[in-house]
């Protein structure tokens, strides 16, 4: 198979299968016109983000195609991440195919069908996943989420028409409908296998911006270009692909090929429904990745792949709308007049509720070692509760410090949008949104039922951290424009913006110390205790499972590196006073004794014994001391011969 080919028969392909398109009798017209699709996978998301994947082949498919669009098929609850809900005794889930939303081919190019000389390929269904009846599913929760956002802003644009006004909708006789969208920006690494690069290399080309938008170039640029193409051809409308400010100039060897390649890209396709755009955030990244892969080049959505240098997020943006009997779309975060407010009262409302609320938001969004291992201070990582307006209504403000920005056009009413810039391309994406939209709702409630004007919530929401307020709360600021990280301390940023969670265990903890807040993910059955029961053992046994097989045992062979080197002929009483500090690193964190315990030996025994307060505090001393042996020996190494 050569890389020509991967994109040589695409006019051949079907590549998906659209809603009106989803009766049996046109589903059997297109596959039996289709005879590459060999299978059909139904793709249930579970609560940890990752998507079932089982070949049915077509032919079986079709065979009893009625009975699997009603009942799809069944799973054993071990085989996804439904922890205490798919139990031993009780481990069946169905798996049923939605039928509102793009099916999508998914081609292996490395395999060809003889008769039709074109890649196999396999159909996924997005599907649910139910349990004792219920929907336990990622999809299913950000269904509900969205459901209940309508129902319930309906009834509040009913009983306070002012909010309407302040659009420019006369009544609320005129609204057909609400619309929700969403879309993100996925950004990762690219690297030609087995290849490494110093991290010194990589931070210093950083810092030049030497990368950054630059134009690329090779194998990469083909990459590029093709996944670009396939984008498109699956609806997806990509709008633009470059690279991002990590990595280093790539080498060219004697035989023209490139070795050596080491760089941060970014691809953005269009938004679309919250749903698709979900669904379609999987599909991107299968594509992305089978293609970089075609052209013998590596791909990883590590939130954090390389410490030290930049990580890679996924900027997620969402929007509400309505749509009127007219077929006209009024944003229902952009006032009447863009010139005079930031915002409508539905939009600070929805601002001030995804602010208020973000520590039981934040369990979704960043869920992995990895994930907290980008959200540092530098690198543009936001790791504070605050947002950004801008210093008038009439300037957008595109401060890249801030957690969740408001991004605005004042020629355009309709791009009006949040984004939030804390998710990774591990985060659960419909959890996320899920998550955001029952926290918009609870502010606009609260915005709404007390008839708040615009000038009146522009000050609950810029108010001093000293100041009481009718919804946000009293010792916090929700609004900086100013940078972050280079106009204020560490204390200043705690103090004003609260501290953030250092580790997955500190994170998860948001469901139980902020349980009003827990409330609002409850509420309207959204979520539910068993769902967010599951959803913490699975994040939990995933951290602690981590931390003891990996991060650890990483550590420990990484102290074991750190041999002394210098001799006593050329060596200085610098080099001996470095040694000593290292040794006693190297001692205090892996060296057992009789009566003493070593740093890693306290932290797998209090895993051991589900100490997870413990085992927390000891790895953020672990990470702290392990940094400090990193730059120890390098400065120890850097002064010899």
């Amino acid at each position: 198979m050569t890389k020509d080919s991967i994109t040589s028969n695409v006019n051949k392909l079907l590549f998906l299968i659209e809603p009106k398109d989803h009766s049996k009798e046109q589903i059997s017209t297109l596959l039996k016109a289709n005879p590459q699709i060999k299978f059909v996978s139904l793709m249930g998301i579970d609560l940890g983000g990752n998507a079932t994947d089982e070949k049915i082949p077509t032919v079986a498919f079709l065979e009893d195609l009625d009975n699997f669009l009603v009942n799809g098929v069944q799973t054993d609850g071990s085989s996804v991440v439904l922890p205490e809900i798919a139990t031993l005794n009780n481990a069946q889930v169905d798996i049923i195919p939605d039928l509102n939303v793009n099916w999508f081919v998914d081609y292996n190019f490395s395999h060809m069908d003889a008769d039709t000389n074109l890649p196999v390929g396999t159909l996924r269904i997005p599907s649910f996943l139910v349990h004792d009846k219920k929907r336990v599913d990622s999809r299913s929760i950000l269904e509900r989420s969205i459901e209940h956002f309508k129902s319930t802003l309906l009834e509040l644009l009913k009983d306070h028409p002012y909010a309407l006004e302040n659009i420019g909708v006369s009544s609320f006789e005129d609204i057909e409908k609400i619309v929700f969208t969403a879309a993100t920006e996925l950004e990762f690494w690219v690297k030609t296998p087995d290849d490494r690069t110093s991290v010194e290399q990589l931070s210093t080309s950083q810092v030049l911006k030497e990368q950054y938008w630059k134009r690329t170039i090779g194998p990469v640029r083909t990459a590029m270009e093709q996944s670009l193409l396939f984008l498109d051809h699956y609806g997806l409308v990509a709008e633009m692909g470059h690279k991002e400010v990590g990595g280093v100039k790539a080498q060219l060897t004697g035989d023209g090929r490139f070795s050596h390649i080491m760089e941060q890209l970014e691809i953005d396709w269009k938004y679309s429904s919250a749903v698709q755009a979900a669904d379609n955030e999987l599909l991107s990244r299968d594509i992305i990745k089978d293609v970089f892969m075609y052209n013998n080049l590596d791909v990883t959505f590590m939130a954090k792949p390389v410490e030290g240098v930049a990580g890679s997020g996924e900027h997620t943006h969402v929007g509400v709308a309505l749509k009127l009997k007219d077929g006209s779309r009024k944003n229902l975060f952009s006032p009447k007049d863009m010139t005079s407010d930031f915002m409508s009262p539905v939009g600070y409302g929805a601002l001030m509720g995804i602010l208020k609320n973000y520590e039981v938001i934040n369990p979704f969004v960043t869920a992995t070692n990895d994930a907290l291992n980008r959200l540092k201070p530098g690198f543009e990582a936001p790791i504070c509760i605050v947002s950004s307006l801008g210093y008038a209504p009439d300037v957008p403000s595109r401060n890249r410090t801030i957690l969740i920005g408001l991004i605005r056009d004042m020629t355009n009413p309709l791009a009006t949008r949040f984004e939030l810039r804390s998710p990774n391309p591990t985060s659960n994406i419909y959890l996320v949104l899920a998550s955001m939209y029952q926290s918009m709702l609870d502010g606009i409630k609260c915005a709404l039922e007390n008839d708040k004007t615009c000038d009146e919530l522009l000050k609950e929401l810029s108010k001093p951290a000293e100041a009481e307020g009718f919804y946000l709360e009293k010792g916090r600021a929700y609004r900086s424009e100013k940078d972050v990280f280079d106009d204020y301390t560490e204390e200043e940023r705690n103090g004003l913006f609260g501290i953030p969670p250092k580790t997955v265990w500190e994170n998860i903890q948001g469901f139980d110390s902020s349980i009003d807040k827990k409330e609002v993910l409850l509420s309207g059955g959204v979520f539910s205790e068993a769902i967010l029961n599951s959803y913490k053992e699975a994040i939990l046994s995933q951290w602690a499972t981590e931390l003891y097989n990996r991060i650890v045992p990483n550590n420990v062979n990484f102290v074991r590196k750190c041999q002394k080197v210098h001799n006593g002929e050329y060596a200085t009483d610098l080099d001996l006073v470095n040694w000593e500090q290292i040794n006693y690193l190297r001692y205090s964190l892996m060296k057992d004794r009789l009566n003493k315990k070593c740093l890693f030996t306290k932290l797998r025994d209090s895993i051991d014994k589900n100490d997870f307060d413990t085992a927390s505090e000891l790895q953020i001393e672990m990470r702290s001391k392990v940094d400090e042996l990193k730059e120890l020996y390098s400065l120890y190494k850097r002064n010899l011969f």
